[in-house]
């Protein structure tokens, strides 16, 4: 897909299933391999590909297959979540860290023997 700044507000969902289609056509061309040869291994229909590659929506669960199909399925992480700490929970756990290190005579009471 050379376009890499492509305009999705701006596009209908028509027109994002079609783009869609585009990229799977273009790395299964790429991978040399048939739409057969593709829905065999995602246990799809070869009409499922089709449909996608033309642009026709077909369901999560089928596109998921397919991208696991063609070892794709790296697409998927940019809905990983990460988390994120806030300022104030940041500067919480900053202020609990340990400001010092204790000292000799502290260690010394503590392994003292009361014999």
């Amino acid at each position: 897909m050379a376009n890499t700044n492509i305009e999705w507000l701006s596009m209908s969902d028509k027109s994002i299933v079609s783009i869609i289609g585009e990229y799977i056509k273009h790395q299964r061309l790429i991978q040399n391999k048939t739409q057969a040869t593709i829905a065999e291994i995602a246990g799809i229909n070869r009409w499922t590909m089709s449909k996608i590659e033309n642009g026709e929506p077909i369901s999560l669960t089928s596109l998921i297959q397919i991208l696991r199909a063609l070892n794709l399925l790296e697409v998927l992480n940019i809905f990983k979540i990460e988390s994120q700490l806030s300022p104030l929970k940041l500067a919480k756990l900053e202020k609990q860290k340990r400001q010092r290190a204790s000292t000799d005579h502290d260690k010394k009471k503590q392994n003292k023997s009361e014999w």
